[in-house]
């Protein structure tokens, strides 16, 4: 599989790092259609090559670069790491993602994340006990998102907690536009979330590398404005939208209100009163 940015070619393709997983590698290669390659070299054969591999191997499924110095694996683990840290940490309805949702003691609403990307954002909803589904058309992230949900499952055989969360977590692997159009009036979420990618325009040090080539290779939203609109047809509720602090309201449309951060805000419609 190859993919034109900015007049550089990236190329894809699936691995493994053991034969044990050479089937899996194989399965995961037709459902991309990204080649399959049995020896993956050194780092030292891909100094300057902008290729990436999907790596099947004990911890599920991992994105590199050919060139592994250029950075860490990019993955989908909810058991560990921030997302883990967030779960624990985040500061419960307290924090901002949980205000902007409406999220209460008396108020655990259904969301609808039509940008769900590697799931960050979904996976702490559900941990506050909204029930979510998880919305992403691209393949590769998919299975991305599919691994995690599957391993943290899987964790959750010995854990309640960690069971219950994870059955409020649906993935659904669809165009956006496509569900909002088939949604019928009894399956309208309380919530719609939405989290769209942009390029860009200059390199920040707040974007990690780990983002900025997965922003390459997956693109951006170029049709969040539509999304917009038509979220605010079908959520009984509210849209919820996050965005950079110093980025336009989506689609020029002014919220009814903000929640302000350091580098993120969350823009709220608020089209009807929660309950409470």
């Amino acid at each position: 599989m190859v993919i034109w940015f900015n007049g550089t070619m990236i190329s894809i393709q699936v691995s493994s790092d053991s034969p044990h997983y050479l089937v899996q590698a194989k399965e995961l290669s037709s459902v991309l259609g990204y080649p399959l390659v049995t020896d993956i070299g050194s780092p030292d054969d891909y100094q300057n090559d902008p290729s990436y591999v999907v790596l099947v191997g004990e911890d599920g499924l991992s994105l590199f670069p050919s060139n592994r110095r250029l950075h860490g694996p990019i993955r989908v683990d909810f058991m560990f790491g921030s997302n883990n840290h967030r779960r624990r940490f985040g500061g419960g309805n307290g924090q901002a993602i949980a205000k902007a949702v409406g999220v209460s003691g008396r108020f655990l609403p259904r969301v609808l994340d039509l940008t769900a990307g590697l799931g960050g954002d979904g996976f702490v909803l559900a941990s506050l006990g909204c029930r979510v589904s998880l919305v992403e058309r691209h393949p590769l992230i998919c299975c991305l998102l599919r691994d995690g949900i599957n391993r943290a499952r899987k964790e959750g055989e010995s854990d309640p907690a960690i069971r219950d969360l994870m059955n409020r977590l649906d993935l659904i692997e669809c165009d956006s536009l496509e569900i909002l159009s088939d949604i019928t009036i009894d399956q309208r979420p309380d919530v719609i979330y939405l989290d769209p990618m942009f390029p860009h325009r200059k390199k920040s040090a707040k974007v990690k590398k780990e983002m900025q080539a997965f922003q390459h290779i997956v693109g951006s939203d170029i049709d969040s404005d539509g999304l917009l609109e038509r979220a605010l047809e079908i959520a009984r509720y509210r849209v919820v939208i996050k965005r950079p602090s110093v980025a336009k309201f989506l689609g020029d449309k002014k919220p009814t209100y903000s929640l302000e951060g350091k580098s993120t805000r969350f823009d709220v419609f608020a089209l009807s009163k929660i309950p409470s």
